[in-house]
Order: structure tokens, then C-alpha cells, then sequence
């Protein structure tokens, strides 16, 4: 296991790591942007701190909020808008690891502010091989561009989990690869950790596919869609379950998060690892 991982994850053989979204509002310059920065980092404080008082593990922010999603390069208000989120949250969760995700393609942002704000990893979701998502073509992959700014920025601590046929996406350009075989390239080409989702946001994702993973890599692997208490335990070997929907009111990404799903979600996680104890 890489040497820069977060310490919640060197110790996933305790069972899986629970990282709950903290999905922003919408950012200054995004079509649906109605809140001040200053209340989009009270509001993501806010929701940081229900995750962190439920027990979750480390937690992940993404500017879900910005649909309809572009293309990188991202504007500088949307950089400068996740760095003061990051280091709210930050403040507010200052015991858990944190992650950074920027959509679409926005991994170099990701790391950008990942490196400004200590926080521990990011989420790139072109990391290997082409792909139709729903904002366009995902071309060139990002790991030969990306690991060659984190050597040159010194921020090689700060890991990087790479989703592989990711979610909302068509793969008909490399349906002769298997999950294996992304999974094996990307492990290749350098990544820390790999993510495996669902078809969309709150679809649960394939046992099969995370065997799989699990079997053609040595890396930790994450479960990064679908996630509910009621199927924790058939994911039991990922080591990391990012759980975006399944934590808000009503099981939906948009709504705001609900203390009585995460509370719910931990003793899902705690009897999973008790299980395996």
C-alpha cells in the first residue's frame, strides 16, 4: 500500500472506511449559484460537522451544485471558491482526513487546492483511457499531466484515487477493456487508490466489479456510489465507501444531510466491522 495514504486508510483492515460528501451550494459563476461564499463555507461546516459527530471517516468535497458541469481549465472563482470551503471545512472536521474532487476534470484544480488547504487526497475521474460523459468527451487521461504537477508542486503526500468506467459515462471507445484491465493501467500509470461506482449518482455499484478490482490490483479500492446500510456488508472488502446520497434527507444528493442517515450508516459500518473482527 502507497506510503502517502491517508492513516484511515492504512488501517483499513479493520473494514472500510466510511467518507461522507459535503456537497457545496453552488459556486459563484455556475448557472444555479444564488449563495455568497461566505454561506456556502458556513453550510459546508455545518454539514462537515454532522458527518464528523456521527463517527465517519474522512470526507470528500465536490462542487456537485455546479450542473450543468464543464470542461477544465476552471475559472480562478471556482478554485478560490473551493479553497475557502476546504479550509472551512477544515476547521469545522479538523480531526478528519479530507478529500477534493472538482467537476468536470478538474483534478489539477483539485490538487491545487488540495495542496493549499492540507487537505489529504483527491478524486480524479479521468485518470486512464477516454470516455463519453454526460458534459462531453473525457479525452486525454490525466495521469501523465497530473503526477507530473504533484512532483513538480512537492505534493506528493497528497494521494490521488482515480475512478475507473466512471459513473454517467459511456465506454462503448474501450468496451473491449475489462474493470481489471482499467484497473491494472491505472495502477500502472501511478495511482494511489481506485474508485468503482455505479452507472449514476446512487446507483448501487457491482460486487462483481469490486471483486475484480480487488483481485487484478494491490491497491485500496473504494466503492463510490450506492452505498446504503442495508448493503454495507456486501461491500465489506472496499476499503473506502463514499456515501453522497444515502446520508440526506431522503435519500437525495440535493437535499441537506440528515443526522438520524448517518448515525444509521456508522453502526451500518461498525457491524460490518465487527463482522470481520
Amino acid at each position: 500500500m502507497h506510503a502517502n495514504l491517508p492513516p484511515f486508510l492504512r488501517r483499513a483492515s479493520r473494514g472500510p472506511a466510511l467518507v461522507g460528501m459535503v456537497h457545496l451550494h453552488a459556486l459563484p459563476g455556475s448557472p444555479r449559484a444564488a449563495h455568497s461564499v461566505q454561506d456556502i463555507c458556513e453550510h459546508a461546516a455545518s454539514q462537515a460537522a454532522i458527518l464528523a459527530g456521527a463517527g465517519f471517516d474522512a470526507l470528500l468535497i465536490e462542487n456537485m451544485h455546479d450542473v450543468p458541469y464543464v470542461l477544465s481549465p476552471h475559472p480562478p472563482c471556482t478554485v478560490a471558491a473551493m479553497t475557502a470551503a476546504a479550509l472551512r471545512v477544515r476547521e469545522a472536521a479538523p480531526g478528519l482526513p479530507l478529500g477534493v474532487q472538482v467537476l468536470a476534470c478538474g483534478e489539477r484544480e483539485a490538487l491545487a487546492v488540495a495542496l493549499a488547504t492540507g487537505a489529504h487526497f483527491i478524486r480524479c475521474e479521468n485518470f486512464v483511457f477516454s470516455h463519453v460523459a454526460d458534459e462531453g468527451l473525457l479525452g486525454p487521461a490525466a495521469a501523465g499531466p497530473l503526477l507530473r504537477e504533484r512532483a513538480n508542486l512537492g505534493c506528493e503526500h497528497i494521494a490521488v484515487f482515480a475512478d475507473i468506467k466512471k459513473k454517467h459515462a459511456a465506454h462503448a471507445i474501450t468496451a473491449d477493456v475489462s474493470i481489471a484491465d482499467a484497473a491494472h493501467a491505472a495502477e500502472f500509470f501511478g495511482a494511489d487508490g481506485l474508485i468503482v461506482t455505479g452507472q449514476s449518482t446512487g446507483q448501487e455499484a457491482s460486487a462483481a466489479d469490486l471483486a475484480a478490482v480487488k483481485s487484478a490490483t494491490g491497491l485500496p479500492v473504494a466503492v463510490g456510489s450506492g452505498i446504503m446500510p442495508a448493503n454495507i456488508a456486501r461491500f465489506a472488502e472496499a476499503d473506502m465507501l463514499i456515501v453522497g446520497s444515502a446520508i440526506k434527507h431522503g435519500g437525495d444528493w440535493r437535499h441537506d444531510i440528515d443526522p438520524a442517515r448517518c448515525d444509521e450508516l456508522v453502526r451500518a459500518r461498525d457491524r460490518c466491522r465487527a463482522a470481520k473482527s
